[in-house]
């Protein structure tokens, strides 16, 4: 069977970077050409729009695979340039092997590049929390704003999966602290894909983030006032905003991103801390769970 010119340079290349191709096959799903490889450990690296890698996962797989004497779960890679490798689902194995002093990555070489972002929106290797769904999804905005820039926001709702994941990755860049899980309910009912370009659209988000920034940080001033009267839970911010939400009577018609937030911080800035007690945020509680990140 003869290969596509594509697959027979793919083939090529790999063999000149020092890796083996070891088979060329058709998926069985979409009947795409894929190349099963092994390849150089130091040409391959993690997507650079992805995750940060989680010590405690990594070290737990590579005590895994040390104890079994074996790697059985080949990683997915794309290339983007000759000489290098990118894996979107395989960071921690990648890590793993790292650790173990491993010469060769065992490999799937997918030859469209643009799977990568497919890859990462399935979520294969170790599910996310918000802060790290926010974070790989802003990433992989910025690399589409640089590889894609004539494309919109809404081409790529697969990947980015919500428009509230993107606001709250501008604001979780700046502040890995930030308690995105008690913004997140309203954020994502206010959020929408935005319009345009995308270099243009980032622009926007930019603005939504600072409108979100600006809540925290009225949000902030009145905590900070609950805990000068004693008050202390996990759950005080949650309850805060349950009380100051512009949403919770829009039922039927809900405001735009700005309006709602405009609303939120001159309700947090009116907000009357005297009022609140703490068992009122104890009783709150019980029915959701803290805020988290």
């Amino acid at each position: 069977m003869g290969y596509p010119a594509r697959v027979v340079a793919l083939v090529e290349q790999v063999e000149g970077d020092g890796g083996q191709v070891l088979a060329v096959y058709r998926e069985p799903v979409g009947g795409h050409w894929q190349a099963f490889c092994l390849l150089p450990i130091g040409k391959v690296a993690p997507t650079p729009y992805q995750r940060d890698l989680s010590p405690t996962h990594a070290k737990r797989l590579t005590e895994v695979i040390k104890k079994i004497d074996r790697f059985v779960d080949p990683v997915v890679v794309v290339s983007p340039q000759p000489g290098t490798y990118w894996t979107p689902n395989g960071h921690h194995r990648l890590s793993a092997l790292v650790k173990l002093k491993a010469s060769l990555v065992p490999a799937i070489l997918v030859p469209e590049t643009e799977v990568a972002y497919q890859i990462l929106a399935l979520n294969t290797e170790k599910a996310h929390n918000l802060k790290e769904k926010s974070l790989e999804v802003i990433r992989m905005y910025r690399g589409l704003c640089q590889e894609k820039p004539r494309s919109g926001e809404e081409d790529w709702a697969f990947q980015f999966e919500a428009p509230h994941f993107i606001t709250l990755g501008l604001v979780y860049e700046e502040n890995r602290r930030f308690a995105g899980g008690a913004f997140a309910p309203m954020l994502k009912r206010v959020d929408r894909f935005v319009k345009g370009k995308l270099p243009d659209a980032l622009e926007i988000r930019k603005a939504r983030a600072e409108k979100v920034k600006a809540a925290d940080a009225a949000l902030g001033t009145v905590v900070a006032a609950l805990k000068k009267k004693g008050i202390r839970h996990p759950y005080v911010k949650n309850y805060v905003l349950a009380r100051t939400s512009p949403l919770t009577r829009a039922r039927k018609t809900v405001p735009s991103f700005d309006q709602a937030l405009s609303r939120l911080v001159a309700s947090l800035q009116g907000f009357d801390v005297a009022k609140v007690r703490h068992e009122d945020i104890q009783r709150a509680a019980v029915f959701a769970a803290p805020a988290g990140d």
